[in-house]
Parts: structure tokens; sequence; C-alpha cells
């Protein structure tokens, strides 16, 4: 009995010196899109990459995170020769200078195609104040300069 009354004492201190993580802070985007290619050759190996994105936004303070998972694979004839999968995460900066309740949105244009001038397309975010009637639109795409472009435009009522 001791050993249950200690263990709950020590877990009660480590859950009141665990600062408090509100779990609604972080959403996911509902508009995850992805996209795959194909390079056939008869009798040789056939390489098939796919590649995927969502965007992860702090509902509090505006600012988000694209991220991307790709897959490729290799294969003959017979079998599967080779799989890689790469991904990660990118900071981008906020879209509102003040912390607030945010909603949010995001969509992209598909690898480069008849949509995308300058390079691998570019996306689109959109982000409203749950507290007020402001709306914000951020379209980036790629310049084909080494920099991206970003312009956000706050709509009227």
């Amino acid at each position: 009995m001791n050993h249950v009354m200690k263990f709950f004492f020590g877990l009660a201190l480590l859950l009141t010196l665990v600062p408090v993580v509100h779990a609604d802070e972080f959403k996911l985007s509902n508009n995850q899109r992805i996209s795959c290619s194909r390079g056939l050759s008869p009798g040789k190996l056939n390489t098939a990459t796919c590649k995927s994105y969502a965007y992860l936004f702090n509902v509090k303070t505006s600012e988000y995170f694209r991220c991307q998972v790709s897959l490729a694979l290799t294969r003959d004839n017979k079998e599967v020769i080779n799989v890689q999968a790469d991904g990660g995460c990118t900071k981008k900066p906020r879209i509102f200078d003040t912390d607030s309740n945010y909603s949010f949105d995001a969509t992209e244009t598909e690898p480069p195609n008849t949509n995308s001038f300058f390079g691998p397309g570019g996306y689109s975010v959109w982000a409203s104040d749950n507290t007020a009637r402001k709306l914000r639109g951020c379209i980036t795409i790629s310049s084909g300069l080494g920099s991206d472009i970003l312009k956000c435009l706050d709509m009227t009522f």
C-alpha cells in the first residue's frame, strides 16, 4: 500500500510540474494532396514516385508548417528492387501579427504543369480569426530565381 501511495504522490507531483499543453493549438489542414508519376520502360526498371503534403497550423499564433512526404519505388518485372522515403516540415511565417483563435485551410498546385509557370508551382493559405470578421488569403509561388514570392491580402466585407 505504501508503494501505491508513493506512486500516486509522485504522479501528482509530476503533473503539477509539467506545463499544461493545449491539444487544440495545432491543427492539420483539411486539404491534403498526393501526386504520383511513373517511368515505364518495357523490359527495364520501372520507377514510381509519389509525393504528398499537408499543413500544420498553430491556431493561436497563425504560424504554420508545410510538411511533405515522398516515396520512390523501383522494380523490374519480378521484384521490388528499391524503396526510398523522405520527408519533413518547414516552418513558415505567421499570417496574422497578433495571437487569437484562427481557422485555416491550404491547397497547392500539382507538380510542374500548365498551371505553374516558373517552377514547382505554388500554394495558397487561407486563415480567419474566429473572434472577429477577419479573413486573410496568401499565395506563395516560386519566382524561378531562387526565392519564393509571398503576398497576403485582407478581405473586405
